[in-house]
């Protein structure tokens, strides 16, 4: 790879199942060092991209390129990826150590040289203590470090992880996303994350695309997309609680920050619609002009906020207007 190649390029792939136009046109790059989140639902092309980066599928339309070099049309074994697979996808039979070898022998390494990679890889991971060992004597959590490990011991210049923390109960979702985050910084190969869970990917990775029906609808800095949907549709999929048609613009949609709205003295009185309590706080809905909106409030602004009404004022300064294209 040389030194100014991306990670990854993919210049306007497209691929369709029979009438099914399964991706349209996408063109995304990863840097070396770099994370990328493709984020989207059910069904919206983020798999089928992953599938063509790895040569599982063929794209009908456009290139793939791997630090610089075209592997459009290589079989995957020739295409230099690791892969981490959403079902882990470990040999049962073979210890850790032999799972985590494999992809380095499979690559012409001998077998000490993959021995050592392998061991290298699992130290990365926090399991060398754990080579000996079967799949089904690891718990999920170390199930799942094992396939990562085995994707770094390929030394890659990319990775691909296919929803990789999906099978894991949300305790180990959360302390994996952080270990995670630290592994990838550690590493200088790009990542291609793809994920629908938005926390996975505001935590995990420096730029996010959101996909669509195949296509990509919005792509910036983690932090950034967040914080600035690009639609309405974008920003309801984030996340956003408050997102209300423009009372006068057709077509139109405008966004309440929560951390915009100000409680107190001075505001709009509202009426409490619902109160939902919890071990963080209280969920309240309230009836605003533009329509209910919810705020999440702290256990001292819950414990202010009693009654059957609340003052507030939204800026409309804060309000974000974006287009409204939400279906029906």
């Amino acid at each position: 790879m040389t030194a100014a190649a991306p990670a990854l390029s993919l210049r306007g792939l497209s691929k369709a199942f029979g009438a099914v136009q399964a991706v349209g046109d996408v063109s995304l790059e990863v840097q070396a060092g770099e994370t990328l989140a493709l984020l989207g639902p059910s069904g919206c092309g983020k798999s089928t991209v992953l599938r063509s980066v790895a040569g599982l599928e063929r794209p009908d339309a456009g290139q793939v390129l791997v630090g610089g070099r075209d592997v459009t049309a290589l079989p995957p074994e020739a295409r230099h990826l690791g892969l981490v697979f959403q079902d882990y996808a470990l040999f049962p039979h073979l210890s850790v150590l032999d799972n985590v070898a494999y992809g380095p022998r499979r690559r012409g390494s001998s077998r000490p040289d993959a021995a050592q990679q392998a061991r290298e890889a699992l130290a990365l991971v926090g399991l060398s203590e754990h080579e000996r060992r079967l799949p089904a004597q690891l718990s999920g959590g170390q199930q799942q470090r094992v396939a990562l490990a085995r994707a770094l011991a390929t030394r890659s210049p990319l990775l691909l992880l296919d929803e990789p923390l999906s099978n894991l109960d949300e305790k180990l979702r959360s302390e994996l996303r952080h270990d995670l985050r630290g592994l990838f910084g550690q590493l200088g190969a790009g990542v291609l994350l793809v994920t629908h869970d938005q926390r996975e990917a505001l935590a995990l990775a420096h730029r996010v695309a959101v996909m669509r029906a195949g296509h990509v609808v919005q792509e910036g800095a983690a932090a950034d997309l967040f914080a600035r949907p690009a639609t309405a549709w974008v920003a309801e999929f984030l996340g956003w609680t408050n997102v209300f048609a423009h009372p006068q613009v057709s077509g139109q949609a405008l966004l309440v920050p929560e951390s915009a709205v100000q409680l107190g003295a001075g505001g709009e009185l509202l009426r409490v619609l619902s109160r939902q309590r919890s071990e963080t706080g209280e969920t309240v809905t309230l009836a605003h002009p533009l329509g209910p909106l919810t705020l999440s409030l702290s256990p001292r602004e819950a414990a202010a906020a009693s009654g059957d009404e609340l003052r507030l004022t939204v800026p409309s300064a804060a309000l974000l207007q974006v287009p409204d294209d939400r279906e029906g």
